[in-house]
């Protein structure tokens, strides 16, 4: 669990909603992530990834997911 002051940041919550929100599925992202669906199911269990599987799945979904941790790293330096 990343905690950063008093947010929270569960990433694979983070990349299964945005993938939800998009209308995707598991099938379409395990494509896209080169992996089976099961991987899939696992990384939205993990409230941490690697940096590589970050930026696959923020390309894959067309959104910057580091920018979660940008912005709570620039809240956390104005408290």
């Amino acid at each position: 669990m990343i905690l950063m002051g008093k947010k929270h940041i569960h990433i694979g919550e983070e990349i299964r909603n945005e993938m939800e929100v998009q209308g995707r599925n598991v099938l379409w992202l395990s494509q896209q992530l080169g992996c089976n669906r099961t991987n899939i199911y696992n990384i939205f269990m993990r409230e941490d990834i690697s940096t590589n599987l970050l930026m696959k799945a923020s390309i894959a979904l067309k959104k910057d997911f580091f920018a979660l941790y940008s912005r709570a790293l620039a809240d956390e330096a104005t408290t």
